[in-house]
């Protein structure tokens, strides 16, 4: 046991030096993880801390569970229905490309059928842990895009039921209809119930963990989140889906706020421990014949998951920031893809499986972050007309829900087409500009002399709106962003 703890600490620990190097040069700390189980897991020459990585495995479950409950809690439930059907849209058309692109490449690698359903899987659906990871490292949970990025991957999170179910039976060699449609039932009708008590049971959920002394709090709560996981996965739904569904159940609660405060160290420390284990679990003796079966597989990913944020961007009338945002946040693979490589040599599958399935995920969980961090240089190449027009003044600009200055906003639109200013003195400007506080029209900062932004520093009046003809774009100057309301927003 002594050896065992020894070998864990010192793992964690350094996990946590090289996680805090990279972030020092602005790298997202989850391929850093990953990187320390893979030098020190027992598939690698060098020392190993850890030569059973199933020994963890309690607490990788732990930190994914914890991972998923605190994004439910976090939720912006009321954008994501606020969006209606477009959501539906966008995920269905972002999990219908991912699947189909992967069962083409999974025939044409002539592994065999069943296998190509797996590879489907595997590159059909993203990482909810590593993409809200990301969320929360690069400071977007604020941004217009987010709820999109949430959306999916919460309907990802909801389509894993269905694909387990019809995946089971092919795995097994049971291809019985009425065994198929009672699986389906099962996960379905437990998911119908946790949304249910989700609507109606949120006080009495309260009056179960809620307690004045926050040990007690927090005890409680990791109880009910590692009760409902365990229950989900025992009736066949994933742990993480039962951990998001009684998260939304504690947002409604009174003790929200106090959750959302105790979770968050331990969501860090256990979600940390996944990503290390995950590591432990690669074998890299394998990987030489993989590696062009899996660098087809990641450039097919990022293309894929570029036309399906463009199609989202599309849908929710986005910039190419934030298009290039969607796309990028949820490419990276995870989870649910070790999972099924899992059920597939159990099954007695393609050994190559295993191999190929892990190096996938490792090579986009390193380049997922670094690509999501980077968006705004897709931004840049993305044309306009994929689109709605309007946006090429714009287009690297981050947008923002967290505008606090909207309540400034008193006039929208102008009939002015010239910057007085320039006018008098004889000058040309680029485009125009107007301020939603007083209306006055000024030049754009690429005018020569920037009477929009000299406005503002005279008068603090914050925000402007593009005057020109197909823009209705808004920007702040104190917070250095585009700004629009969330979606689903009733406010005018």
């Amino acid at each position: 046991m002594h050896a065992e703890l020894l070998g864990f600490g010192a793992l964690v620990l350094v996990a946590g030096l090289l996680a805090r190097a990279g972030r020092r040069v602005n790298l997202p700390t989850v391929p850093f993880f990953m990187l320390a189980g893979i030098l020190l897991g027992p598939a690698t020459p060098g020392p190993v801390l850890i030569a059973h990585p199933e020994d963890l495995s309690l607490l990788a479950s732990l930190g994914l569970v914890l991972l998923l409950f605190h994004l439910g809690v976090e939720f912006p439930v009321q954008q994501v229905l606020g969006s209606g059907k477009r959501l539906f849209v966008a995920a269905g058309c972002y999990i219908a490309l991912n699947i189909s692109a992967g069962l083409a490449l999974g025939f044409a690698l002539g592994w065999g059928g069943h296998e190509a359903f797996v590879i489907a899987g595997a590159l059909g659906i993203s990482s909810s842990a590593i993409a809200t990871k990301l969320l929360i490292e690069l400071r977007r949970l604020a941004n217009a895009e987010t709820p999109v990025i949430l959306g999916i991957i919460v309907i990802e999170d909801l389509f894993l039921a269905l694909y387990l179910a019809l995946l089971s039976p092919i795995l097994s060699g049971a291809g019985s209809a009425g065994e198929l449609a009672l699986r389906i039932g099962i996960s379905f009708g437990y998911l119908v119930v946790l949304f249910a008590v989700a609507r109606y049971g949120a006080r009495l959920v309260a009056r179960v963990i809620d307690s004045r002394e926050d040990e007690l709090l927090a005890l409680l709560m990791v109880g009910l989140v590692l009760l409902v996981a365990g229950i989900s996965a025992e009736i066949g739904v994933s742990d993480a889906i039962g951990a998001l569904m009684i998260g939304l159940v504690v947002a409604r609660t009174t003790v929200r706020e106090r959750v959302e405060r105790l979770v968050l160290p331990l969501r860090d420390v256990f979600a940390a421990v996944f990503f290390v284990v995950f590591g432990l679990s690669i074998d890299v003796g394998e990987i030489g014949t993989v590696a062009l079966p899996v660098l087809a597989a990641v450039l097919l990913t990022i293309v894929i998951n570029v036309v399906a944020g463009l199609v989202a961007g599309r849908l929710f009338g986005l910039n190419q920031r934030g298009a290039a945002n969607v796309g990028l946040t949820v490419l990276g693979r995870g989870e649910f893809s070790l999972i099924l490589a899992t059920l597939a040599l159990t099954a007695g599958l393609d050994p190559r499986l295993g191999p190929f399935i892990a190096l996938y995920v490792l090579v986009l969980a390193v380049l997922s972050p670094l690509l999501a961090a980077n968006s705004r240089y897709l931004a840049r190449v993305i044309p306009d007309r994929i689109l709605h027009p309007g946006w090429r003044y714009v287009r690297e600009e981050t947008i923002s829900t967290a505008c606090t200055h909207l309540d400034r906003i008193q006039i929208t639109e102008s009939d002015a087409e010239e910057c007085p200013q320039c006018v008098a003195t004889g000058d040309d400007w680029v485009q125009l500009r107007m301020c939603l506080t007083c209306g006055a029209v000024r030049c754009c900062s690429d005018s020569p002399h920037n009477h929009a932004e000299e406005h503002f520093r005279q008068t603090g009046h914050p925000l402007i709106r593009s005057l020109e003809p197909g823009e209705e774009w808004r920007y702040c100057y104190v917070d250095a962003t585009l700004v629009r309301e969330p979606i689903g927003s009733t406010r005018p």
